[in-house]
Order: C-alpha cells, then structure tokens, then sequence
C-alpha cells in the first residue's frame, strides 16, 4: 500500500506550479510529475523535503535527479503514447515511473544491484510495467532494439555508439555530455549515418560508469 496523503498531493501540486515557472510547458510532462510519489522513491526521512526541486540521495553514491531536470529530459524526447524508451540509469525509478505515467514502453538499465533490486520492487508496487535490467548502459539492450527513444540520466563522457545504432532513424537520444559539468544535447538520427545534434545548457548529473556492480 502506498502512503499518499493530500500533504503529498499538495506538495506536488506546489512543484508542478514551480516547474511551469522555470519554463517547462508540457502538459503531459506536468501532469506525470503531478501524479507520480517522489516521496515513495525515497528514504522516509527525506519525506519532508521529496517535493523540493533537488537531488537527493538515494545510495550507493548516486541521487534521484531534480524534478526539473526529469521534467527538463522528458520534455526533451517529444514522447508519444506506446513509444519504446531505453532508459540508461534506473537509479531510484523516478525518471522511470514518469515515463510509464506517460503510457510509455519502458526498458530501463541499472547497474547498481541494490538500487535495480530496490527500483524493480517500488515499480511493481507502483504497478508500473517496465522491463529492468541489471547491466551496463553502455551497452544497452541489442536484442530488444531499436527503441523510439534514449534517454540518459547520468552524465557521459562520450555518445555510446552502441546506444545510436539501438535507435530508431528519426529517434532521439537525450544526453547529457560530459566530465564534472554536462550539457544537455538532443541528438536526432536523421539516418543511419546522420546525427543532428542540439544544445539546451548546463546541468549535473552523476557520471555514467562501465560495467556493473555486484
């Protein structure tokens, strides 16, 4: 049983109203973010602060993203109902329950154990149909390619070339580039060998590793 009171549901409400004044104008991005627990993604002692516009820890060295930031990449994919979405970077499922709140099909991938095995159980009790996988990003998901959209939630030093040839032509790929600052791109594929790439400023995300852990 998920515990969402009206303290809650005004909370959300509260930041839903903030997200439209930073600039976001997606309905369907405001009405996710209008629906989905960020409270339930979280420790319990940060109930008090889940609805504040910030990273938060959620272990293993990693955070959830700010709301403006999930909001900020999700309006970015332009998504469309029953689209396939590879998502790079489970953490605490957040960024994945919005997107299934959006009647998105969710392939996400995390390699951290504890975070995919605590994501995998917030997700089903949230009755969020995503496929989770523990794994390398890096890699994506071949046999379950292409995907109509990419999206990244943690900075990257590199465009994953194994990522672009799982896309769709005239999918899109939403990434943050970079070392200790990352700029978010957009990068459209024109054609099997044609990336249009677009700039939409700064941000800070934990870096995105090779491999797994155990």
């Amino acid at each position: 049983m998920i515990a969402d009171s009206f303290k809650h549901k005004g909370l959300r409400k509260a930041l839903v109203e903030e997200l439209e004044r930073k600039g976001i104008t997606d309905i369907s991005v405001l009405e996710a973010i209008g629906v989905v627990p960020r409270h339930v993604f979280l420790d319990s002692s940060l109930d008090n602060i889940a609805y504040q516009d910030k990273a938060l820890p959620i272990g293993c060295d990693q955070t959830i993203s700010q709301p403006f930031t999930v909001a900020f990449q999700t309006e970015l994919l332009d998504l469309k109902p029953n689209e396939k979405v590879l998502e790079i970077g489970t953490g605490s499922g957040y960024q994945t329950s919005v997107l299934c709140q959006m009647k998105a099909r969710v392939f996400t991938i995390e390699r951290h154990k504890p975070l995919y095995v605590r994501a995998q159980s917030v997700l089903k009790l949230m009755k969020y149909n995503a496929k989770c996988y523990f794994g390398d990003g890096y890699k994506g998901l071949p046999s379950y390619a292409p995907f109509d959209k990419i999206i990244i939630t943690c900075g990257a030093k590199i465009i994953p070339s194994d990522l672009v040839s799982q896309l769709k032509v005239g999918g899109v790929l939403v990434i943050p580039l970079g070392d200790q600052t990352q700029v978010m791109y957009r990068i459209t594929k024109k054609t099997d060998s044609e990336l249009v790439k677009e700039k939409f400023g700064n941000f800070k995300f934990v870096p995105m590793l090779n491999d797994k852990e155990s």
